[in-house]
């Protein structure tokens, strides 16, 4: 077929599929490979774009054999699904479990089955088949020269990878700075890091400490791995100090900072919630710091100087219909230190935008749980830093230096006989939970270690509804949702700030002050605060977009609510949108509420702070009783309800229903739609393609 006719391909007819019986086998030109694309597309199976890249890579090679078509599809799709590559050997056999197709998709006539006894069986004829001509659609290295094309294959000739280019762009990039970063150790003075350590971790007589049980304590081991590089990584799940440990980290930075000049410090996290508490977390800890007198170490001065954390977006300078940004490589941050944290949510690009806007001299720790979701754009960079962080990994060199630098011995099993992983030098995993101790705390171990029958155990019965911190709820319908909103079993609920709206100063037909109104704005927030429901999906009678209808009604016909217009006070919202004059970003939850003059805002908590935002200036919002739990990421809540929706296979994970149960603080609802889904979703940890890791290990 010539290049003429290919532009038609994206709309070739897929109803009469009939001749595909009768094809020998490796029989597929590219027409007919378009057309069970083009199938599939109609389905629902792939999306648009997904058969549509593939018929761009005809236009580029008339001549493009069946498999790269194939190829070229699966690689768009994966990407729209987190993964920022394709193995290739995911592609010997057919990929039903990289995939999660229904089953009538995968073994019908014109399923995945069939289509892939036309296409090759071993990784060799793959390779032959995306290389083609050297002018071809996919540039293979170093061996053939760069023009531009769209696909890349990379990866190792036992373990090929296909690229989509600007992935394999990202990729290079963040590994190698993860790697230099890692790699250059700096000197350390090691006296005097541990005289600073041992005084910042003075034991707590009403804790037991580590030492107590001759164990490591691994926040002194982080603080003291972070002095030896420009990059550090601590990982570990909520209530085991990380922002904690960070904050010790800045003091021992500057009590060994050379005298002169200030240590620049700034302080990031993925969404204005998560930032927020970053800042109030790390400042609440340094001003609690012990530290004598006359040690010369002026805190508040760095937490002055530090200000206020940022969006990564904010901190980068994003900017209105461009995806670059202010600051970058050749305009850099002016920073000497830059603490990120919620960072299993920052993605490839985004990883890759804020190594290049970072000095080489600059310092980049990152906090977060790598057990939680990844972002929902493509890669999982914390994710792969973390993959052995339980497993330790530490040379002998490290070993030693954390002996002499934190009084610390690391146990056999976490040393590994050189050559030791370099990134793993870096990385520490913070393993004892302040927070998580009850039946939460059970819960969420059992499922991260994939315990499903533990997980079930673990969940109080309906007896138990008031006094459980954890209940399991299996309803017919979502209505048993909308009874959580209003306060079912006595547990925190939405209910608490309607109240509290409802006896506004305002109401009560009070002199309404600056002082009194914004004490009750910082009341009805932190109230609404208290509870959240959060969705695996948008879609559907269990998605958020149906229950957030739902909810509001229940609460309307409750009398708690009164909806008048779009701008209802009371309203909950989210912005979906970032808009930096406005200062505000994607994943900002706040609440419509009257101003002093009356007219109606939406107000926003940043920590103690309040800020608001006219709701004439905001077109980018949903309603925001009910969210996603990737938006949840890098929030707390007294009370969360889990909601898992019936089948869901492509959606449900243990690591989904891990950070959704690790937003509750106290208490926390399961609700399934059916029986099941718990156990289907921690029997299915989710995997996310990537080549990140081959760069360091």
């Amino acid at each position: 077929m010539g290049l003429k006719n290919s532009s038609r391909l994206t709309n070739v007819p897929t109803a009469q599929m009939d001749w595909l019986k009768d094809l020998p086998a490796q029989g597929l030109n590219a027409l007919q490979t378009l057309q069970w694309l083009n199938l599939w597309t109609g389905q629902g199976l792939l999306r648009h774009i997904d058969s549509a890249f593939a018929a761009q890579v005809l236009r580029l090679d008339a001549g493009a054999p069946a498999p790269l078509l194939v190829a070229a599809a699966m690689l768009a799709h994966m990407e729209g699904r987190g993964h920022t590559c394709l193995p290739l050997a995911d592609l010997c056999q057919p990929p039903v479990a990289l995939l999660a197709w229904p089953a009538a998709a995968v073994d019908g006539a014109q399923g995945l089955k069939a289509l892939w006894t036309h296409l090759p069986a071993t990784l060799v004829d793959w390779q032959t088949a995306l290389q083609g001509t050297v002018s071809g659609p996919c540039w293979r290295g170093v061996d053939a020269p760069d023009q531009g094309q769209p696909l890349v294959l990379g990866g190792s000739a036992d373990a090929p990878i296909l690229y989509l280019r600007r992935y394999a762009g990202y990729e290079q990039r963040v590994g190698q700075n993860l790697l230099q970063r890692a790699s250059e150790l700096l000197a350390v003075p090691e006296a005097a890091a541990r005289e600073w350590l041992d005084r910042f971790f003075v034991p707590n007589p009403e804790e037991p400490t580590p030492q107590a049980h001759n164990l490591t304590d691994w926040q002194k081991v982080a603080c003291a791995v972070a002095l030896r590089a420009r990059l550090s990584v601590i990982t570990g799940g909520p209530g085991t100090g990380k922002t904690y440990t960070a904050a010790r980290l800045l003091a021992l930075l500057l009590a060994l900072h050379p005298d002169g000049s200030p240590l620049r410090v700034a302080l990031a996290a993925p969404t204005g919630k998560a930032a927020a508490r970053l800042k109030q977390s790390i400042d609440d800890a340094l001003t609690r710091l012990p530290v004598p007198a006359d040690a010369g170490l002026d805190l508040s001065a760095l937490i002055a100087r530090m200000g206020p954390a940022r969006t990564l977006h904010a901190l980068l300078g994003a900017r209105p219909d461009t995806r670059a940004f202010r600051h970058h490589a050749a305009n850099p941050l002016d920073v000497d230190v830059l603490i990120v944290d919620e960072a299993s949510m920052v993605h490839l690009e985004m990883m890759d935008a804020l190594l290049l806007a970072l000095p080489p001299t600059a310092r980049l720790v990152l906090l977060g749980d790598k057990d939680q979701l990844a972002s929902v754009e493509a890669g999982a960079v914390l994710g792969d830093l973390c993959q052995d962080a339980a497993a330790g990994r530490y040379s002998a060199a490290t070993v030693q230096f954390v002996q002499h630098a934190a009084g610390q011995t690391l146990a056999a099993e976490f040393v590994l006989p050189d050559p030791a992983p370099v990134l793993a030098q870096q990385t520490v995993m913070l393993r004892q939970s302040r927070r998580f101790k009850g039946a939460i705390g059970q819960l969420a171990l059992a499922v991260n270690l994939g315990d499903a029958t533990a997980a079930r155990a673990c969940l109080a019965g309906p007896g138990n509804a008031v006094t459980s911190p954890v209940l399991a709820l299996q309803p017919s319908s979502p209505q048993a949702v909308c009874a959580l909103a209003l306060g079912a079993a006595g547990k925190p609920s939405y209910a608490d700030y309607l109240r509290l709206l409802q006896n506004g100063p305002a109401r009560r037909g009070a002199e309404v002050s600056s002082e009194s109104h914004a004490q009750w704005v910082g009341n009805v927030l932190q109230a609404f605060e208290r509870f959240r429901i959060l969705c695996a999906v948008h879609q559907g009678d269990w998605g958020t977009q149906a229950l957030n209808v739902a909810v509001q009604k229940a609460l309307a016909d409750a009398g708690l609510l009164q909806v008048k217009g779009e701008w209802y006070e009371g309203r909950p919202v989210m912005v979906t949108r970032n808009d930096a004059q406005l200062g505000v970003f994607n994943g900002d939850v706040g609440v419509v509420l009257p101003g002093t003059e009356g007219k109606p805002k939406v107000w926003f908590l940043d920590g103690e702070a309040l800020r608001s935002v006219s709701v004439m200036r905001l077109a980018q919002v949903d309603t925001a009783f009910v969210m996603t739990v990737h938006k949840s990421q890098g929030s707390e809540f007294e009370h969360t309800a889990l909601v898992l929706p019936p089948g869901g296979a492509e959606v449900l994970s243990r690591e989904l229903v891990y950070t959704g149960l690790t937003r509750a603080r106290e208490q926390f609802t399961l609700v399934e739609a059916e029986a099941g889904l718990l156990e289907a979703a921690i029997n299915r940890p989710s995997v996310r393609a990537s080549g990140l890791s081959q760069w360091w290990f």
